[in-house]
């Protein structure tokens, strides 16, 4: 079955609906078959574009390859004034296009929750996600991380201890964690920039900062760089573009330690 444009579309899949597609973590070969049929069949696409961004590619390159225009969405457009989604959810096919996996971000599920509560249709589909690439890059087993942190850039007067306080409640329970580096508009934290800022936090709450680093650059592409090491070592080192996104392990599996010194140069 098709449209009048030749788009293919699946019988009865002209219900309103709004659908979260994942697009994976690099570019646009990252989205699944199942979200590029649907995002080609949508009647409105939005792009949520500040949790994440897919850095091989840009909004110009994804509307020639979707065939469709895409509505560039802010932070305050999903998390504070969401009725034009919404609206255009109630009266058709919605795709609501997220960097790497939906729902992974909470601003994601709210946005569900509110199109429930307006009797909206929802549904995900998947794709990859930059919380199990570190665990494939880096040989750092999933179920020993605990609760992921970010790190934001500081401004005047706001320095807040939290990231570094997850990382050490974690490593007390010999966990890994998952460190999610500051994106803004004109600027993407940076490893180093990252360890640097995780050491004052440390030296402001008086306790040592962790021994031992993995980074992560550009997770999806084809040359990824994966570098573990002290944190003298990874302000050093170069990782390239962005985007960035840093682990802090506990003590090291057996398995964990040979795989991170071999692919990651430990």
């Amino acid at each position: 079955m098709s449209r009048d444009d030749g788009t293919r579309i699946t019988p009865g899949s002209e219900r309103s609906i709004l659908t979260f597609v994942g697009l994976g973590l690099f570019d646009l070969g990252d989205i699944s078959v199942k979200g590029l049929e649907y995002v080609r069949s949508a009647d409105v696409v939005f792009l949520e574009a500040y949790t994440s961004r897919l850095m091989g590619t840009d909004v110009g390159a994804m509307e020639a390859f979707f065939e469709k225009e895409i509505r560039v969405l802010g932070r305050e457009d999903v998390e504070q004034n969401p009725r034009e989604i919404l609206d255009c959810a109630a009266a058709g096919r919605v795709a609501f296009l997220t960097g790497g996996d939906p729902m992974v971000s909470t601003t994601h599920a709210d946005l569900r929750l509110r199109a429930a509560a307006a009797g909206i249709e929802t549904s995900i589909i998947h794709a990859s996600s930059i919380s199990s690439a570190v665990s494939g890059l880096s040989g750092l087993q999933n179920y020993r991380f605990g609760k992921s942190c970010s790190v934001p850039f500081p401004a005047k007067g706001w320095f807040p201890t939290a990231p570094l306080e997850t990382v050490a409640a974690n490593l007390a329970q010999n966990l890994h964690t998952l460190v999610y580096l500051d994106i803004q508009k004109d600027r993407y934290m940076r490893v180093p920039e990252a360890i640097a800022i995780l050491e004052e936090m440390a030296e402001k709450r008086g306790i040592e900062p962790p021994a031992l680093y993995v980074g992560i650059a550009r997770a999806g592409s084809e040359h990824p760089v994966v570098a573990a090491g002290t944190g003298a070592t990874l302000k050093e080192t170069d990782f390239g573009p962005p985007l960035h996104i840093l682990a802090v392990p506990a003590d090291l599996h057996p398995m964990e330690r040979e795989y991170l010194e071999i692919f990651a140069g430990l």
